[in-house]
């Protein structure tokens, strides 16, 4: 009997709807997995049963986090090669639309094909949204399912192809019954994602965003360096900010803090602790909107993105006909697209970045240093307040 087969039947008493304990947070909130880690385990599960012939009620899966999931399999169906069956999502104590949702992904074999890295196909089905507009990860036309949770995928159904020796192709294909009826309530539509839910996740695991909960560790992390002797440090939205700092700055973590889209909370958390110094880095998304005073960057609380970059680049001195076109783009990566296109990136990144300095400096007060780096994953750094560089040197000598 394969290895994988015998880990697969000794989970007899795997959780069942929402009693799965995969951990919890500092604030004692439980988590919870992503859609991504449902249609990496959903196929995984497939995959196992299309090969072995047998039937498998529980599948483990190891998370980008290094979290293993030991995850239900439900709604198994076998029709003529091919097998299809779902993982239940589960939020933990997230409120999330898509919680108790079901994933689902139909495996079936496929002619080899001849570039070995590309013969797992996978595509979407019913409720499985579809990218209408350009500037997501994904190209028009194709099913919103994000690279992560993607490449979660290959790795999951590729380690069971190997197991049972098989090098053909693959054809994974997702749905999710509910999708579309829930995906109204989501922001997909007006990103351009139409028809269904994307599946998403960059770690594989839900983390709680209690707000009270989620400012009070933001709270604590900084306290814990504040007492440790560091008065300056790096503050980054989330795990695209830090792994900018990481991949593409060189900076080390261990003085990085997460402050999720609480930038204000963080900054006067900052000076209750008697920091010295913070150096904001993170993606146009978030950063963009500080340029219009919003100091929290939940699309929920405002979402004055491409007001502020139309603005700028009239002020830059682009005609009516840009100004509209930034104005209908459906993310900054479109919207940058457009302004590196009319040679006005620099300007309009320049005069935003002066009005971000100044809504900074004036929620940091006299008594605390604040500046900021905003970058995009396409074009890098994009601007810098005045002083970035002179206080990034200062933080790295603590």
């Amino acid at each position: 009997m394969r290895k994988e087969e015998t880990d697969n039947q000794r989970q007899t008493s795997g959780a069942t709807g929402r009693n799965y304990e995969i951990g919890r947070t500092r604030s004692g909130l439980k988590m919870g997995f992503t859609t991504g880690s449902c249609a990496a385990a959903a196929s995984k599960a497939a995959a196992l049963m299309l090969f072995s012939g047998k039937e498998f009620r529980h599948v483990r899966l190891k998370t980008p986090k290094g979290i293993e999931l030991y995850l239900d399999v439900e709604e198994i169906r076998r029709e003529t090669g091919s097998v299809c069956c779902g993982v239940r999502k589960y939020s933990g104590d997230d409120p999330d639309v898509t919680d108790g949702l079901l994933v689902c992904a139909q495996v079936r074999k496929e002619a080899a094909v001849p570039d070995n890295e590309n013969r797992i196909r996978i595509s979407g089905g019913r409720g499985i949204g579809r990218v209408t507009r350009p500037g997501l990860e994904q190209a028009v036309g194709e099913a919103a399912v994000n690279k992560v949770p993607a490449r979660m995928i290959r790795e999951a159904v590729g380690k069971v192809c190997a197991a049972y020796r098989y090098t053909g192709g693959i054809h994974v294909t997702l749905t999710i019954p509910e999708g579309e009826r829930v995906a109204e309530k989501t922001f997909n539509p007006r990103l351009g994602i139409e028809g269904g839910l994307s599946i998403l996740g960059t770690t594989g695991i839900v983390e709680p965003m209690s707000e009270k909960a989620l400012t009070d560790s933001i709270y604590l992390e900084m306290k814990v360096l504040r007492e440790s002797g560091v008065t300056r440090c790096f503050i980054t939205p989330g795990n695209y900010g830090s792994g900018f700092l990481q991949r593409r700055m060189g900076i080390d973590l261990s003085r990085a803090v997460k402050c999720s889209n609480y930038i204000g909370e963080t900054i006067d958390d900052a000076r209750l602790l008697g920091m010295r110094g913070l150096l904001l880095v993170g993606h146009v998304g978030k950063l963009v909107k500080l340029a219009a005073g919003v100091m929290n960057t939940h699309s929920r609380k405002a979402d004055c993105r491409m007001e502020v970059l139309a603005a700028h680049a009239a002020m830059a001195g682009a005609d009516r006909d840009t100004v509209t076109k930034i104005m209908n783009c459906i993310n900054t990566t479109e919207a940058i697209r457009i302004l590196k296109g009319e040679n006005i990136l620099a300007p309009v990144m320049g005069t935003v970045m002066l009005r971000i300095g100044k809504v900074l400096k004036r929620r940091a007060g006299e008594d605390m240093a604040i500046e900021a780096v905003m970058f995009s994953e396409e074009e890098g750094i994009l601007g810098k307040t005045e002083g970035a560089d002179v206080f990034l040197a200062q933080i790295m000598d603590r």
